[in-house]
């Protein structure tokens, strides 16, 4: 894994040992659970222009917001983000994956940064534990027991969050 910032980018690279196809197809999964993703399901369309949403699998709590920019299968995903928990303005997350070898690099790239975001190294380290976590899903098939844990403790103290969290509050806001 290496990393990389500057004032307005981070940017995440790894190498993971399976085909583009197969890494394209977990970061790109809709309508199921993406566990890497911290258990959430992508919205089901993901056509330049439609509405992006990373939910809870029941689809009551919206997490991650968005609009996609740009997606050519299976090289490159370009997104808008907003995370709702703690909104900070717009930024663009541009996934890119090239094979290499057997496997396949993953970069990594968070855009847009400014002065006026308070979560950018918060939303780094967590994109470092997202590489991580889809290296082991798609080399492996899992995600530590850990992750699996943690994800179990946080659905049970999901009742506790925000409401801008919710669904209802994502569509009062266009989200």
């Amino acid at each position: 894994m290496t990393e990389e910032h500057n004032d307005q980018e981070r940017v995440a690279t790894i190498f993971i040992d399976a085909p583009v196809e197969a890494v394209w197809e977990e970061i790109t999964k809709t309508g199921s659970v993406q566990r890497p993703l911290y258990n959430t399901v992508l919205s089901p369309d993901l056509a330049p222009g439609s509405r992006l949403r990373y939910a809870s699998r029941d689809g009551s709590r919206v997490f991650v917001v968005g609009e996609v920019i740009e997606v050519t299968p299976p090289n490159r995903f370009v997104h808008t983000y907003v995370m709702t928990l703690d909104p900070d303005p717009e930024t663009t997350v541009t996934w890119e994956l090239a094979a290499e070898g057997d496997g396949c690099r993953v970069t990594l790239t968070h855009s847009g940064w400014t002065d006026g975001h308070r979560t950018m190294e918060k939303t780094a380290k967590s994109w470092i534990e997202i590489l991580e976590l889809v290296k082991s899903e798609v080399e492996s098939g899992s995600i530590p027991l850990k992750t699996r844990l943690a994800y179990r403790a946080m659905a049970m103290f999901s009742f506790a969050l925000p409401r801008r969290t919710t669904a209802k509050h994502a569509d009062e806001q266009g989200w």
